[in-house]
């Protein structure tokens, strides 16, 4: 018979196999039924195989688990198309939310004896997870309008932002360096918490779709910093893909957007929100003139182009009226003149009177 270990390690190697197809089948629309079906299967058996292993004491803490993630999976599960994004936005915070509080409990399970780099691994998950959990859920507020939409800005804003992302940094290293200073963990936590917030508030409701990708991609990182400090292999290599492919699927749409990456990751969309804003606001302040006249690398007005066309069109009629063989250069003599006859605006000249 199969030992146990060796079971779970092969669930848990085909689990893999499926999350790699699934991210390869879900980048084409042909396929990305099957990419969401192998995903399925691929987490049905990572729950299955973690299952069975053995450091779980009581089963009951865990089917209640399992009964409370359903009814509050299902429902977010049926959703219209267009609030996908938030839901979206919501799974993410749920899943950063377990990971904050998976490495809370290894911390104060292990400290102070905690080796540096299982310390600086548990830091890196705690920072990402909580930053995630509070920037998703500020982005899920804003596409469903509880929030408002607009960008909120004010001096100095990336300077705060990064003073407290170096501040929790900082408390980091001296837990990394002295690992028995546990009254700090707690304002390792705090403050993501807070700079989560910060870095979502000063970008618009139009661009939180990359943003939320981008969190995908912090949030799978943070998982694959659990997957350190649980010493499993699936999360580590789960959430080494989820965040590479969150990290990817970002710098395109950014791209597409025509956005800088810098912006996104310093919150700076609202700011160039208001800046194209302000400028569109000056152009239709000035007259019609100056704003229809065509120029050297701008596309004219939709008046002067529909006026363009119709001289264009009036000027080719007038000269299909005077040379009617040019109209038709490869139809017969006799052809010409019956269409000639048959068209209600070439009756003046008509051309069968010069004939005769």
């Amino acid at each position: 018979m199969m030992p146990t270990e060796t079971f779970i390690e092969i669930t848990y190697f085909i689990a893999t196999i499926l999350f790699i197809l699934s991210l390869k089948w879900l980048s084409s629309p042909t396929t990305a039924r099957r990419g969401v079906l192998a995903g399925e299967v691929g987490m049905a058996l990572a729950i299955g195989g973690t299952l069975l292993y053995r450091g779980i004491v009581d089963y009951k803490l865990v089917a209640i688990g399992l009964v409370l993630g359903c009814i509050i999976g299902v429902p977010l599960g049926k959703v219209a198309m267009t609030a996908v994004p938030q839901r979206t936005a919501l799974s993410h915070a749920f899943g950063a939310l377990c990971v904050t509080l998976v490495g809370t409990s290894e911390f104060y399970l292990r400290a102070p004896n905690i080796s540096p780099f299982m310390m600086a691994v548990l830091s890196m998950e705690v920072i990402l997870g909580s930053l995630t959990f509070t920037g998703s859920l500020m982005a899920a507020g804003k596409l469903q309008e509880v929030l408002p939409q607009r960008p909120i800005t004010y001096k100095g804003q990336n300077f705060v932002n990064l003073a407290m992302l170096a501040l929790a940094i900082a408390i980091a290293v001296i837990l990394v360096l002295h690992p028995d200073q546990m009254k700090l963990f707690p304002a390792m936590i705090i403050i993501p918490l807070i700079f989560g917030v910060m870095l979502v508030i000063p970008i618009g409701g139009a661009d939180m779709p990359t943003v939320i990708s981008l969190l995908n991609s912090y949030a799978g990182l943070s998982a694959a910093a659990m997957g350190f400090v649980l010493n499993s292999k699936l999360l580590i290599i789960a959430g080494a893909l989820d965040g590479s492919s969150g990290f990817i699927l970002s710098v395109i749409m950014s791209k597409a957007m025509n956005r800088s990456f810098t912006n996104v990751l310093f919150g700076g969309f609202g700011q160039i929100q208001a800046a194209v804003r302000s400028r569109r606001d000056s152009q239709r302040r000035q007259p019609r003139r100056h704003r229809s006249r065509l120029r050297h690398g701008r596309s004219a007005s939709p008046t002067q182009s529909s006026r363009a066309l119709r001289r264009a069109h009036q000027a080719r009629r007038q000269r299909n009226l005077r040379h009617p063989s040019r109209s038709r250069p490869h139809a017969r003599p006799h052809e010409r003149t019956a269409r000639r006859s048959r068209h209600p605006l070439r009756q003046t000249p008509r051309y069968g009177q010069h004939q005769r």
